[in-house]
Order: structure tokens, then sequence, then C-alpha cells
């Protein structure tokens, strides 16, 4: 709901989650505080998505598939406005970090062969955020694992190597 619309009231917020507002008044005494936890459960969810695919360890193909699953899983579940999100600080300072982990994951896969030389430099790490927030989005219905089929599919007949 806040991804759609950021100003929702509380009062919005708990008829949309089926609840009385006083139940979210007393577990989050402001909206800032409503937020600032759902922020932070988004970013412990992209967290977790990243640890879980084993981006270091796994082949990449493999990697890669979890990943997207992953994160699409997590778009569906915390849909929020990232760039006001990112406009607080720590949440912003987690997100690079995250962002930095995927890069390097993104430069062995390049680096291995999955992805086609003489891209532009970051175009796998900008086009691939985009595919997920996509088909999260626009494919509601399509399970996470089909989903992230789609993404891969759409991202290595893209950019893949011949």
């Amino acid at each position: 709901m806040l991804a759609a619309d950021p100003g929702a009231s509380i009062a919005a917020i708990a008829a949309e989650a089926g609840v009385d507002r006083r139940t979210i008044y007393r577990r989050f005494p402001s909206r800032e505080e409503l937020i600032a936890a759902i922020y932070t459960a988004r970013l412990d969810a992209v967290e977790q998505a990243i640890a879980d695919a084993r981006l270091r360890e796994a082949p990449v193909t493999v990697a890669l598939h979890r990943y997207v699953e992953n994160v699409i899983e997590v778009n569906r579940s915390w849909p929020v406005d990232l760039a006001r999100m990112l406009a607080d600080e720590g949440s912003r300072k987690r997100r690079d970090a995250s962002v930095a982990e995927v890069d390097a994951f993104l430069q062995r896969a390049e680096d291995e062969g999955l992805f086609r030389s003489g891209l532009p430099r970051g175009w796998v790490a900008a086009l691939l955020p985009e595919l997920m927030h996509l088909v999260a989005r626009r494919v509601p219905d399509l399970a996470a694992g089909p989903a992230a089929d789609l993404v891969v599919d759409t991202l290595l007949r893209g950019v893949g190597s011949p």
C-alpha cells in the first residue's frame, strides 16, 4: 500500500491490513516508526535473500536464479517506495552494502562468461533490478520460481554470451 500511496494514513494502512488503527499505534507510536520498521524488514529480507543465494559459493547460474527468485519474493512481500526508503541514510548504507555484494557477484558471472563482453559498464547491474521489479509488479500471479525463470531468461537472452 505504501508503495502505491506513500502518504497513506495509519487509518488507511490499518484498514488495508484488516486491523484497527489502535492496534498499529500500540506497536508503533508514530507513522515514522512504522515506516522505519517496514524499511528495516525489507532490508533484512533483501540481506537474507542475498545470503540464501550463496552468491560467492554457488555456481553462477544457480546463484543468479536463487537471487532473482528470492528478491522477487521480497519485492512482492515488501513493496516500498525505494526513493523514500533511500532518503534515510541508514537504509541507504545497508542497501549500498547489498548492492556491492551483488555487483561483486555480477562481476564474477561476467568473468566466468555468463554475460557477453563489451556491454557498457554497470549495464547488467542496472538492468537486473528493473526486470525483478517489473515481474513482481506486472505479473503478480506468476509464482516466484517461474517469475525468476522469466527474468533470468530475459536477462541472458539480452546480455548473455552467445
